[in-house]
């Protein structure tokens, strides 16, 4: 860790302690989230060189956490509200220039789309949000068992911590490269959420595999289950999800591997 991030750590939990609390910050994130933490890469996963880190640091800090840093901070909750009507203007901006033909009614219903929990909590894993974020092992684990607020919520924080930082011309610009210009995000709202359908279409347009969907793990209580799909292309695995029904786990599935389908070729079995 650099000095300037060792006094920004110190700054943040006070006292002489920093060493320590930076070394259990980055042992608990680490367990949780299944990577290190390196806050340096900060500004290069979200695209965006801050000036006020401490709008961004606000943007990671779920009220969980609270407990465990000095007085004076605040949860990321008013960045979130912010960030939710600045997300939605970029949005509706956007979409009332792509489709000049469509109706109200229709643009609407795409932005909704757009801006749900679901996709931007798996954009928020997607670009690697979800590593930086500080948050109880509670929490943590919450996210592990298939919770998408905290991650959506942290999506529309950086938004909120962007536009404060940058303006509104530095948070459409993240938006655009977090969410808009993801063609499987897109062509996943424009076919009305049914990702099985569109991951079968365009494979099938493709001469891919058929998509099949394994059911790798069923949880909890019968009143409350909650089951784990993949979806392979061939032998490959291209997404896993989660949902308290395995229709709702193979959706979640399919929208993941439609993502991941446009990142790298697609190799014949």
């Amino acid at each position: 860790m650099s000095d300037a991030f060792r006094t920004f750590w110190r700054r943040l939990f006070g006292g002489s302690r920093v060493d320590q609390q930076v070394g259990e910050l980055s042992q608990q994130l680490a367990q949780a989230r299944g990577t290190g933490f390196d806050f340096s890469n900060f500004a290069k996963t979200i695209g965006y060189a801050p000036r006020d880190w401490h709008l961004f640091i606000e943007s990671l800090l779920h009220r969980s956490y609270l407990p465990y840093v000095s007085t004076g901070w605040q949860s990321n909750e008013r960045l979130e509200f912010l960030g939710d009507a600045v997300l939605n203007f970029a949005v509706a901006e956007y979409l009332f220039k792509m489709y000049p033909e469509m109706e109200e009614g229709d643009l609407t219903k795409l932005r909704s789309r757009l801006v749900n929990r679901r996709i931007l909590a798996q954009r928020a894993r997607d670009i690697n949000i979800s590593s930086f974020l500080l948050l109880s092992s509670s929490a943590a684990q919450s996210i592990e068992g298939g919770s998408e607020s905290i991650l959506s919520d942290a999506f529309e924080a950086v938004v909120g911590a962007i536009y404060m930082d940058g303006g509104m011309k530095a948070a459409k610009k993240f938006v655009h490269m977090a969410l808009l210009s993801n063609k499987a995000v897109m062509a996943s709202v424009v076919m009305d959420d049914n990702y099985k359908s569109a991951l079968l279409e365009y494979t099938q347009g493709r001469g891919m595999a058929i998509p099949r969907y394994v059911t790798v793990r069923e949880e909890g209580p019968d009143h409350d289950r909650r089951f784990t799909v993949e979806v392979l292309l061939g032998s490959e695995r291209y997404g896993v999800g989660s949902g308290k029904s395995k229709k709702e786990a193979e959706q979640a599935a399919a929208s993941q591997a439609l993502e991941r389908i446009q990142q790298k070729p697609f190799v014949t079995h």
